[in-house]
């Protein structure tokens, strides 16, 4: 039996509805497993001398009838593009299924391990973790425990590989096993599971060029190899595998060094790009202050003082000033740092945190602080207070859109639930 895992992926150019739409729209749709051939039945038909139908026929016509016309209206539905490649998809994955099912039902036959090292169903195995596909490890393994223990020809285990391509659905099924002697064990190399989250493979650079930007990359590798070292014996940390005698932490800093020099050259580049503008911001809201809105009267007092806007311009000019200040000290922080290995796991994302935040909250209070002023200046002609009003919270609005998805992003990877899941139910 020969069996082959691919992994698909949906790419769409246009959509035509929103995605509640879709949502909605696929909740509606059922496809049905193919039927299984396991009886043969012959229908009669009556003479046609039957002619008063009852109330049983009359229901089971009108149920047809709604049948017919749900099916018509699926059918025109998903000729719409897009939706059209969505039904595919979920057409191929239930009939996959199906199928997964059927083998299972003959992989829960006696099945011995020579079996499974010289069958097509062990590379069948590997490649579906290499891809990770969750539902075909799952069924596999529950139709036949053995197969857990299934070795690739490096001598590696599932999980094994799981950490070596970054697969982190695939490696999460390993808190859902009762029996916790998946963990041991090595290849050939006497490489262990630490050791795969140490080095760096292609298939673990092809996960990684998902994430934008080397330091956020760097920054996930760390995390990999932290939550693998949670859950190896501490005596894994100092073993040495064969032909280079590497521990796993001197490992991950070889295959790790050219990541580690772009991560820095990133955090570089990006701390200074952001250090001009808060340097630019700095500028101007120094000068304000100094030349308010009105000028001084001859007691040198600000002629505007009593003025409500006039202290909504000293307010947010000053938490301007502030926050551009404290944004242009915390990136010349990230300039001067040391740029070590453990610095992107939290104190670097950290600061480009802080420094974003700041950042955004001078630039908010700068519009805000200009349009006190304008309205100051301008009292009286409404009809040009909207306008530029609008106009001054396009800078804020562009900022937004450019730089906050780089906010969130690094605050949920450095804050958030992250990638690994330790709830995971007991499926084995």
């Amino acid at each position: 039996m020969t069996v082959s895992v691919q992994h698909t992926s949906l790419s769409i150019n246009y959509l035509p509805f929103t995605f509640m739409t879709y949502f909605l729209v696929l909740i509606g749709i059922d496809i049905k497993p193919p039927p299984c051939i396991n009886h043969i039945s012959v229908t009669v038909q009556d003479d046609g001398r039957s002619s008063i139908c009852s109330a049983g026929g009359l229901m089971e016509q009108l149920a047809s009838h709604s049948e017919k016309l749900r099916e018509r209206l699926v059918s025109k539905i998903v000729e719409i593009p897009g939706i059209n490649r969505i039904y595919e998809m979920k057409f191929v994955h239930v009939h996959s299924l199906e199928f997964l099912k059927f083998m299972c039902e003959e992989i829960k036959k006696d099945l011995d391990m020579k079996q499974v090292s010289y069958g097509t169903l062990r590379s069948a195995i590997f490649q579906a973790v290499r891809k990770g596909n969750v539902e075909f490890i799952t069924h596999i393994c529950k139709a036949n425990p053995v197969l857990l223990w299934s070795r690739d020809d490096e001598s590696r285990g599932i999980f094994d590989v799981a950490i070596q391509c970054r697969q982190e659905k695939i490696y999460n099924l390993i808190y859902g096993i009762s029996s916790k002697e998946v963990i041991h064990g090595g290849d050939k190399n006497n490489n262990n599971k630490l050791h795969m989250a140490g080095l760096l493979s292609p298939s673990a650079q092809a996960q990684l060029n998902r994430i934008p930007g080397a330091a956020l990359q760097m920054q996930r590798e760390l995390q990999w190899y932290k939550e693998v070292e949670t859950i190896v014996p501490p005596n894994f940390r100092e073993y040495r595998n064969k032909g280079k005698h590497l521990t796993p932490r001197e490992l991950f800093t070889k295959t790790h060094s050219r990541l580690l020099k772009e991560g820095e050259k990133w955090m570089k580049e990006t701390a200074t790009s952001y250090i001009i503008v808060g340097a630019l911001i700095f500028t101007i809201m120094f000068a304000a202050v100094i030349t308010i809105p009105g000028g001084n009267g001859d007691t040198g007092f600000p002629a505007f003082i009593d003025e409500k806007l006039f202290m909504l311009f000293i307010m947010s000019d000053a938490i301007s000033l502030f926050s551009c200040t404290t944004a242009t000290l915390t990136f010349l922080g990230i300039l001067t740092s040391r740029f070590a290995e453990d610095d992107f796991l939290k104190s670097l994302p950290t600061k480009i945190i802080i420094g974003l935040a700041t950042l955004f909250l001078a630039i908010a209070t700068m519009m805000i602080a200009f349009s006190a002023a304008f309205l100051i200046i301008v009292r009286g002609h409404s009809w040009i207070v909207i306008p530029t009003i609008l106009l001054s919270s396009v800078p804020v609005t562009l900022f937004v859109w450019m730089q906050f998805p780089l906010l969130v992003r690094i605050t949920a990877s450095t804050y958030g639930r992250g990638i690994f899941n330790r709830n995971v139910e007991r499926w084995l």
